[in-house]
């Protein structure tokens, strides 16, 4: 499999190959497998979709539930988000957010937190729905890239270089 490049201002995801469903995340420099469950045909490898959907939506609360008790000075030892996702027979998705507040907060500190956690950005996004655009692209042609100098062996050659 040829991995493509990072790119720090996209998610790129490819199929390994391996299995059915199997996928490689390459985001923020890290990479990370999801598939699906072995009962529908996957490896079970990785997170589903829904899975990393909801683990933006727990992530982005947890970070700006802690960027906002940090600014304030406000005792917050620890954010935890649990998120379920389902689906209702008329085929709407709902994402069901446990937030548990760990610290010497008050209530009002506590009730002010959840308050901030629907305006995290990705609870927003998800409200608010967006838009997706979708372009063809062409795989690189590597035999060209590798000709022109670029790649793997540009790279052997100047690391020896003296």
């Amino acid at each position: 499999m040829t991995r493509p490049e990072a790119d720090p201002d996209a998610v790129t995801v490819t199929e390994t190959g391996i299995g059915k469903f199997q996928v490689e995340v390459l985001a923020a420099g890290a990479t990370f497998l999801a598939d699906e469950p072995t009962d529908v045909g996957g490896l079970g490898s990785g997170p589903n979709p829904y899975e990393l959907l909801g683990s933006a939506l727990g992530a982005c609360t947890a970070m700006t539930l802690r960027l906002y008790a940090e600014r304030k000075g406000w005792p917050l030892t620890r954010a935890t988000v649990r998120v379920l996702h389902s689906r209702s027979a008329a085929g709407q998705d709902r994402f069901h957010r446990e937030v548990t507040l760990e610290g010497g907060l008050d209530a009002d500190q506590r009730r002010r937190l959840m308050e901030i956690a629907d305006r995290c950005p990705v609870h927003r996004t998800l409200e608010g729905g967006a838009r997706i655009s979708s372009v063809m692209a062409s795989p690189p042609d590597l035999a060209a890239l590798e000709r022109s100098g670029l790649g793997h062996m540009q790279a052997m050659e100047e690391a020896c270089a003296d």
